[in-house]
């Protein structure tokens, strides 16, 4: 176990955890980087060159704004998304910067942040280079970053994420099949496992207090989601449903057997509704797949007579652990494998979270995070206009569904199963490899070309 639950459920903004949240990250390093080395303040100019998918689908990820306020010492995880357009405006307008929130340098959009279509950096599709320069424009720093899925990043150098060394945890595992031999010869529930795992790395009370605050800020972006009207930015024109639909909802009457369908299908659309506009989101584990995870957690406080924060707890542990065996073995980036390493994954994750809450035995939880993926396998990502809207929105809200029934069958099922969730990882990332780049977040293909957009 080489990932902790809280690298995987991370604070930021929309829309993008791969165009946004790394590309904020890595900007906000190099700018930090430069401070640590000295040379902050001989810095006149700095650049910023996106390669692949991050120049291809850059400006309807947001990835433009993410590196403006990185550079400019914002954080993903504080920077008020209220005051983003504002801050990015000043920018523009005035031509400077203030790099890592000290030094004020130049910076024109068309000089300094260039978009490279055609070129792929060798380490992953989402790649990019920041330059900084003295006043006579000599070169005082150069490096490359990869935003590799999740809001993970890693620098051109350093060592990959599966050569890092593992956590000092008392139940390591690496794969599926691990998890499920350290939980059944200690006796532990996965998300107790887990629970244990955490706090070897912090206070215990800590543990829980940051998983509450991951629910607590999930719960809040479904809220806004429900109840903020208008169109979506970008130029789709796409208006917010989710108000609507709840309207819809509450007026209804009479006993439909598949109201709390309607329930997640609401609370998932919500939620991708604010990381289209930019609004404050968990990665869970990137921020196209961010509402299905908050919609099956709503739909169990909602719809399970048996509901309580302790289930909760052991919803977002159990889902945590099946993310990280996706994280180590696999990849979330759909720059890389496709939907199918973002939505597939946070509906194995929901799947198997669900059933922890519920109570189902390990065998179980394993067996619904199988279902979960096995039904996305080769799910591609072709956003219309390069934009975290269309198919996006919906298809958490079709993901968050296939959880609950991907829960409800493992849970109803018994003995063994011929599928297991090795497998289905393993086969997952050998589809991603094979999908043609085209259909990997650079809307080249699919809906981005066969569907025009406004």
């Amino acid at each position: 176990m080489k990932t902790s639950i809280f690298d995987l459920f991370k604070i930021g903004i929309g829309p993008s955890s791969s165009h946004t949240v790394g590309p904020m990250r890595a900007a906000l390093r190099f700018a930090e980087e430069l401070r640590e080395r000295g040379i902050l303040s001989n810095v006149a100019r700095a650049q910023a060159d996106l390669y692949g998918s991050l120049a291809l689908t850059g400006i309807g990820h947001g990835t433009d704004r993410a590196v403006l306020l990185g550079l400019s010492g914002e954080t993903p995880e504080r920077v008020d998304p209220s005051r983003v357009d504002q801050m990015v405006r000043h920018i523009r307008e005035d031509k400077v910067l203030s790099l890592c929130g000290r030094q004020t340098v130049s910076f024109e959009f068309d000089r300094d942040l260039l978009f490279h279509y055609d070129q792929v950096l060798p380490g992953h599709p989402n790649g990019m280079r920041f330059s900084a320069f003295d006043a006579q424009g000599k070169p005082l720093a150069g490096d490359v970053y990869y935003s590799i899925g999740g809001g993970f990043i890693v620098k051109e150098g350093e060592s990959a994420p599966e050569k890092v060394a593992s956590l000092p945890v008392p139940h390591p595992f690496s794969n599926g099949a691990e998890l499920l031999q350290q939980a059944g010869a200690k006796r532990l529930p996965v998300w107790k496992l887990i629970f244990e795992n955490e706090a070897a790395l912090r206070p215990a009370a800590e543990v829980r207090e940051r998983i509450f605050q991951i629910w607590s800020v999930m719960d809040a972006c479904i809220e806004r989601g429900l109840h903020t009207e208008g169109i979506l930015p970008g130029g789709l024109k796409v208006r917010r449903r989710a108000p609507r639909l709840l309207a819809k909802i509450q007026a209804e009457r009479g006993s439909d057997p598949l109201r709390a369908m309607d329930w997640v299908n609401v609370f998932a659309m919500a939620v991708n509704e604010e990381n289209a506009a930019g609004g404050r989101v968990v990665t869970a584990p990137t921020n196209g797949a961010a509402g299905l995870i908050p919609a099956v957690g709503r739909y169990y406080r909602q719809f399970s007579p048996e509901a309580s924060d302790e289930g909760l707890l052991q919803y977002l542990l159990t889902a945590g652990a099946i993310g990280i065996l996706y994280k180590e073995n696999a990849s979330i980036s759909g720059a890389e494998v496709g939907c199918q390493g973002e939505v597939g994954v946070a509906c194995s994750m929901a799947a198997a979270g669900l059933a922890g809450a519920l109570g189902a035995s390990n065998e179980a939880i394993e067996h619904a995070a199988e279902i979960g993926m096995e039904h996305h396998l080769g799910m591609t990502c072709d956003p219309i206009g390069g934009l975290v809207q269309i198919p996006c929105i919906e298809r958490n809200a079709i993901g968050a569904v296939k959880a609950i029934n991907a829960c409800r069958m493992a849970m109803q099922e018994s003995g063994e199963h011929k599928v297991s969730l090795d497998q289905v990882i393993r086969t997952m990332y050998q589809t991603g490899l094979d999908m043609q780049s085209r259909y990997k977040e650079t809307a080249l293909a699919g809906l981005a070309v066969n569907v025009k957009d406004c």
